[in-house]
């Protein structure tokens, strides 16, 4: 892999920890599952109805992370299915679980701001927390443009704007604004070390905009009146997600 830049060097960091920790031994858990579900509440895609039929196409994930949802993808009809990420700890699980299951998936390690793949070659991009939030969306959103042909789309899911605005850098997300909106879009937060990037809604609009993309929708999740509190991110409880959107979905389609 080229050379990147030190916030990717720190989030592939943060990843291989975490793989250890837990993504590696929940990641069959999530390959199995039979459903699609969007975020840390785990909002029915049935309900969302975010996604665009996938059946017949290639479909490319950026930051893929174990690739679970590259692996619902497919099984839910698309033809071709890659996973970009950066962190060979995270491919290592995907590859052994796509060997297991059979699915076919391909995967490629590689920073999703520079994808070594030709122009025009995928249907759709889908990034569920992968590099909607790790990367530059300076860079991957004008490179996702790239990757799809005329007329394909590009799904991604990210924490609110909101949920930014009132997130403290250590500790839980208050009822209070902690940050401005101004000026906002890279963010490291010091208790893990990783570097996250969320542009306000004027900013991303602006920039699918420039880049080429149409909005079609943009999704604002609550968790459900029975969630509970994840059991791993619990930096958004419950409670809050109920009263007020902590993930967002935006999709848009290349013009």
């Amino acid at each position: 892999m080229p050379d990147v830049p030190d916030y990717v060097l720190s989030n592939q960091a943060y990843w291989t920890q975490a793989n250890a920790k837990y993504t590696d031994a929940g990641a069959q858990e999530s390959w199995a599952s039979e459903t699609v579900t969007w975020g840390a509440f785990n909002a029915p895609e049935d309900d969302v109805r975010a996604l665009p039929d996938v059946a017949g196409k290639d479909v490319i994930e950026l930051g893929c992370g174990t690739a679970y949802f590259a692996a619902w993808l497919k099984r839910r009809g698309a033809r071709r299915v890659v996973g970009v990420d950066v962190t060979p700890a995270q491919l290592a699980t995907a590859a052994r679980l796509n060997e297991d299951t059979g699915l076919g998936l391909e995967l490629l390690e590689a920073n999703a701001e520079a994808v070594p793949l030709p122009d025009g070659t995928f249907d759709v991009v889908v990034s569920e927390y992968g590099a909607s939030i790790w990367c530059d969306p300076k860079l991957w959103i004008p490179e996702a443009a790239r990757l799809l042909r005329r007329g394909g789309e590009v799904v991604f899911l990210r924490n609110s704007t909101l949920s930014m605005l009132c997130m403290p850098d250590e500790g839980q997300i208050r009822r209070e604004l902690q940050r401005p909106q101004r000026g906002m879009n890279q963010l490291r937060w010091a208790d893990s070390g990783e570097v996250e990037f969320h542009l306000g809604h004027g900013d991303m609009f602006r920039l699918l905009t420039n880049s080429g993309f149409q909005v079609t929708d943009l999704i604002e999740l609550y968790a459900a009146e029975d969630a509970i509190d994840h059991p791993y991110y619990s930096y958004v409880p419950a409670e809050w997600a109920k009263q007020w959107p902590a993930e967002e979905i935006w999709r848009a389609r290349k013009s």
